[in-house]
């Protein structure tokens, strides 16, 4: 059955060609602006030429080095100047790691506690009751955060990778323009379909409870990234494969295909580990984990893994343990299109002491994951060891 649920989403979304002048009516006037951004891509792609143009009238300074996977102690960075200017409005340039910062930084500039930390990793989310408005022009399609209120922040110096969701970070509006990924490397916009793709199948791999619309509308994203995603790639860039792609991303996670339907996010949690311990890609590790994962938890998953395959996949053979197969391997097939491995070892990391140690952290705090909650570290460990 459908379980109740509420939808909110305030987000405005501008998208398409030339869209980054409008920044001029959606900042307002007399906004004391910090832009932030990443490593600095945005200045030799047009974007920041073209943001700084749109915000000409107003006071706007700049903080940069937003690190993929955002790292705690530089965000923090950004705070401490943030509360010495007396800055009012942030401006998110950037991908998923840069918006993600912005949330957490848009959060803690206004923290009343001692250790905005403990919005992570604390009950710091009760204590926030304001954060200071923030926009985004995307630049990289993967994480949907431009769309939503969640955020994932690295703490490298203890080796610690959270995540927070709170209605205080919508961001006001979302600048979506597919040619600001024309610069892209095809492996940022690998990792970005990957992602996108990864989203969709936490929030429908799951077991049925009947919500057709749901359903129906994670099959039709999962399906559209799949047409598009060897156009996605191609260079020189093809505009309608990036803003079907780009648009696709956005609604892979801005929160209408969970409403009222089980979520897994077992895939997210365990690969946010790898990520803490080897510093892979977020994508890379969704794909070295999510088909072991499947494997081991296909006979919970047999209902959605069947429907999957018949009408994402179009595995027709009535034999479940052949569709099931099939689907695991054509996930898995799909990624390696992609260019994407899906093992540990195609990295250099020994799955046996990768599964060890995330074991051990998950035990020690006490974690489980998925959705019947039953993947604890012994579980997590088995899908590990697998991928090799």
């Amino acid at each position: 059955m459908i379980s109740n649920f509420t939808y909110y989403n305030p987000t405005k979304i501008i998208f398409g060609t030339g869209t980054i002048p409008k920044l001029n009516k959606l900042v307002p006037r007399k906004a004391k602006v910090m832009v932030l951004y990443g490593g600095g891509s945005i200045k030799k792609n047009g974007v920041y030429d073209q943001v700084m143009a749109a915000l000409k009238k107003r006071e706007v300074l700049e903080f940069g080095g937003i690190e993929a996977n955002p790292d705690y102690d530089t965000l923090m960075q950004a705070v401490k100047k943030i509360r010495k200017k007396g800055v009012d409005f942030l401006l998110a340039a950037g991908g998923g790691s840069v918006i993600d910062g912005v949330k957490f930084i848009a959060l803690a500039a206004l923290y009343p506690g001692e250790d905005p930390w403990e919005i992570l990793a604390g009950d710091g989310l009760s204590k926030a009751k304001e954060a200071l408005p923030f926009g985004t022009v995307l630049t990289l399609p993967a994480t949907g955060s431009e769309m939503n209120s969640n955020a994932v922040i690295s703490r490298r110096s203890i080796q610690e990778k959270l995540s927070f969701s709170s209605d205080l970070v919508f961001p006001r509006f979302s600048i979506l323009d597919p040619e600001t990924t024309y610069s892209l490397p095809q492996k940022q916009v690998r990792n970005g379909l990957v992602d996108a793709y990864v989203h969709v199948l936490e929030q429908y791999l799951t077991y049925p409870v009947g919500a057709h619309v749901q359903d129906r509308q994670a099959e039709a994203v999962l399906m559209a990234l799949r047409d598009v995603a060897q156009a996605a790639l191609r260079v020189p860039p093809d505009y309608n494969a990036r803003a079907n792609f780009m648009w696709a991303a956005s609604c892979a996670l801005n929160h209408t295909l969970n409403r009222g339907v089980p979520e897994d996010w077992a895939t997210h949690s365990i690969g946010h580990e790898l990520t803490a311990l080897y510093g892979l890609d977020h994508a890379e590790t969704l794909a070295a984990v999510l088909p072991w994962l499947l494997w081991v938890k296909r006979k919970q998953k047999q209902g959605k893994l069947l429907q999957y395959g018949y009408r994402v996949l179009d595995i027709k053979t009535q034999k479940y343990s052949e569709r099931i197969d099939q689907a695991i391997e054509a996930t898995s097939a799909f990624f390696h299109s992609l260019g994407m491995p899906t093992t540990l070892t195609a990295y250099g990391i020994d799955p046996d002491e990768a599964a060890q140690k995330v074991q051990a952290r998950m035990e020690s705090h006490g974690w489980t994951f998925g959705e019947h909650n039953d993947i604890d570290g012994k579980t997590a460990a088995e899908i590990l060891r697998l991928s090799r």
